[in-house]
């Protein structure tokens, strides 16, 4: 019997796939302004795996410069990330997030760590030597996720066809959860582009 489940999953999941149009969302503040590294997704298809899942981008978040680079990291439920340490000072990377909290003792230039990232959400980064460093992690279980450019434009290429729920996720949104919630219908699609504004907080 699981034998067979495994590739009916896999056949569900490559029907979803096919079937699938790209869709481009347009994510402002309040003010109209374009909103970088904001997190858009789309739910899952029946019999996805996040934890067999893989984006294009490397599960890797590097200290450089006294930042963490990427600000905004999307990765799928179960993976493993690594953080090197591209300084020429140690690090001591933290996170209190929920059931992903970690810690990395001090460790110096091109030393990396992993962690694995097993509960969905966000996770904030921060340094406990340099105050200045903070970054983010938001852990999907669908592959369907993208992540704004400077532009505030995210792009997913293979979105399916119909209807759809398209979640929008900002550090500072000013939601209780930090995100935003869009419903597109047949009709939304047919311009390929949706546009959604967040209400944003001051960074830190």
């Amino acid at each position: 019997m699981i034998r067979f489940l495994a590739p009916l999953a896999c056949a569900l999941f490559l029907t979803a796939q096919a079937a699938s149009v790209p869709l481009e969302v347009q994510v402002t503040d309040a003010s109209g302004a374009p909103l970088a590294n904001a997190v858009v997704t789309l739910p899952a298809p029946d019999g996805f795996d996040p934890e067999r899942h893989r984006f294009e981008w490397p599960m890797m978040m590097e200290q450089q410069r006294l930042q963490f680079v990427p600000n905004v990291l999307i990765v799928p439920r179960g993976a493993q990330v690594e953080f090197p340490n591209r300084d020429r000072v140690r690090h001591h990377v933290y996170s209190f997030s929920g059931r992903n909290a970690f810690e990395l003792q001090l460790y110096g230039r091109e030393e990396a760590r992993l962690v694995g990232f097993g509960h969905p959400g966000a996770v904030v980064l921060g340094c406990n030597i340099h105050d200045q460093m903070i970054g983010y992690i938001r852990v999907v279980e669908t592959p369907y996720a993208a992540k704004t450019d400077g532009d505030g434009a995210a792009l997913i290429r293979n979105a399916p066809e119909g209807p759809l729920t398209v979640t929008v996720w900002h550090p500072y949104a000013t939601s209780s959860d930090g995100m935003v919630v869009l419903e597109l219908s047949d009709e939304d699609r047919t311009a390929g582009t949706a546009q959604i504004s967040i209400d944003i907080r001051a960074p830190r």
